[in-house]
């Protein structure tokens, strides 16, 4: 049988597994509070699993490793940058996020930020536009790598194409979101999470064993290119300055990703200390997995790729037999799927719930949200298709977006108080317009040999919106919440 035939049909039994999930879950969901958080009766194993692939999407798998592949060690700054981030959600974010958000009942993040007072409405109206227009392009960036999978695996033996692949992953994902919602989410998110370690383990240990061992990959990437082996790529100081603290402002990130955080406010009461192991465990085996996995693929495929992000799959073709390559490839799309489906569902949440579109009544909500995710994958797929074809800036732009609009906001308020309106809204906006400012300078250099932004421009895009919208957060925090704190406290 074609190998190319063996794969596909190895693919078709995942996702049919896929979609039986999806209508178990569909007898959940009753209304509004299961579509979008579960009824908050997520287990640790499923929270936290969910919660890693969610964050972890194709750029993780396809991004990642294309780094590594492309830039040799320099790439390690990845691995504390990402892991750090997901400790910092973990015993930051999540205890104090879960407790509060049962307090008062919000649904989704948007609501929480925003509080119960009257003068909210800005403030909904604000993180729901900054919600979908980076979904868009985040959920646009997951279909996109759906159709390098698939075409850089079906091309030769299927002839299919980018487009047609687009296609296809995109109605997977939304057939199985639309029936169950965050039930179908959450448990879809920890098989597909789970098939994502697995493979991180078993294909970087086959690729290394092709090699020869890790002193083997040292001298081809020395042989290849000496600056490969250089943790800054040889830049001069300034310039390494700013690339180390650039990957490391990643990290950052985390806690403004509203797909990722809600797991927390759907957690079961006493299940964090168990998810918070169980996650960064996970994030320690996929982060170096994918590391050492691009690695190895420098050595054993320079020259070969046209496009440094097809290592993963490459590798897969090249050293497993069908079915196991049919395996290695759904955790692709898994990782693609496990993130597109929960942004998808925040994005109609922020439509639905949020903007009250159609109103909050039950009758008829469960449907209006079943339409508003259907409008969301047509516009993310329309930026797949025609969009640029590169993942990984893709999707850094759509997560420092977000985290530097919202991340800020969700640390103090969790941490220290409640921020009140005006500083919560000029706190949102200017960590989302600086980070969107700082991206399109950098993409159309727009400075030149500026020798402060071609050094630090991922510093400017990353950590200086991040660190401008903590300082209003910080500032703006009610006076009497401080009080009550330290009067708690003494």
């Amino acid at each position: 049988m074609n190998r190319e035939i063996v794969i596909l049909i190895t693919l078709v039994v995942y996702k049919l597994v896929l979609v039986g999930i999806g209508v178990f879950a569909s007898r959940r969901t009753k209304d509004g509070a299961d579509f979008f958080l579960g009824g908050r009766k997520l287990g640790p194993w499923v929270a936290a699993i969910s919660a890693s692939a969610s964050s972890s999407s194709a750029w993780t798998l396809m991004g990642v490793s294309g780094m590594a592949f492309t830039s040799g060690l320099a790439s390690i700054w990845l691995f504390p940058a990402c892991v750090g981030g997901f400790v910092l959600n973990w015993y930051l974010v999540a205890p104090k996020l879960q407790q509060l958000s049962r307090a008062d009942d919000s649904i989704t993040v948007t609501e929480f930020l925003a509080g119960k007072g009257q003068d909210t409405r800005n403030i909904v109206v604000l993180a729901s536009v900054i919600v979908l227009l980076s979904l868009v392009t985040y959920v646009g960036s997951q279909f996109l790598a759906a159709g390098k999978a698939f075409e850089n695996t079906f091309r030769e033996g299927l002839g299919l194409h980018m487009n047609e692949s687009i296609l296809i992953g995109a109605g997977i994902i939304l057939f199985y979101t639309l029936l169950g919602g965050f039930w179908a989410v959450s448990l879809t998110d920890t098989l597909q999470g789970l098939l994502m370690a697995l493979t991180s383990v078993l294909l970087p240990l086959a690729a290394l064993h092709e090699v020869g061992g890790f002193a083997k990959i040292i001298d081809g990437l020395r042989a290849i290119d000496p600056t490969l082996l250089s943790t800054t790529r040889h830049a001069a100081v300034p310039a390494a300055v700013g690339f180390v603290f650039g990957l490391l402002g990643i990290g950052l990130g985390y806690p403004g990703q509203p797909h990722v955080v809600n797991r927390f406010m759907a957690l079961r009461p006493g299940g964090i200390a168990s998810a918070r192991r169980i996650a960064i465990t996970w994030a320690v085996i996929v982060y170096a997995g994918m590391i050492v996995l691009g690695l190895c693929g420098r050595v054993l495929y320079d020259g070969v790729l046209a496009d440094n992000e097809n290592v993963f799959t490459h590798t897969t073709k090249q050293l497993f037999d069908p079915v196991t390559a049919g395996i290695m490839i759904a955790a692709v799309l898994s990782a693609i799927m496990s993130t597109a489906d929960s942004q998808l569902l925040v994005a109609a949440s922020s439509v639905t719930h949020d903007l009250g579109i159609g109103g909050r009544k039950r009758a008829g909500f469960l449907l209006r949200s079943r339409l508003t995710v259907v409008v969301i994958s047509v516009l993310a797929t329309m930026s797949a298709l025609y969009g640029n074809e590169q993942i990984f800036s893709k999707v850094l732009f759509a997560w420092s977006a977000m985290g530097a609009a919202f991340g800020p906001l969700l640390l103090v308020t969790v941490l220290v108080g409640p921020v009140r309106p005006r500083p919560s809204l000029i706190a949102m906006a200017s960590g989302f317009a600086l980070s969107v400012l700082a991206y399109a300078l950098r993409q159309k250099d727009a400075f030149g040999d500026l020798w402060i932004m071609t050094s630090y421009g991922t510093v400017f895009e990353r950590i200086l919106p991040f660190l401008v919208a903590l300082a209003i957060a910080s500032w703006g925090v009610e006076r009497r919440a401080q009080a009550v704190e330290e009067t708690a406290r003494s």
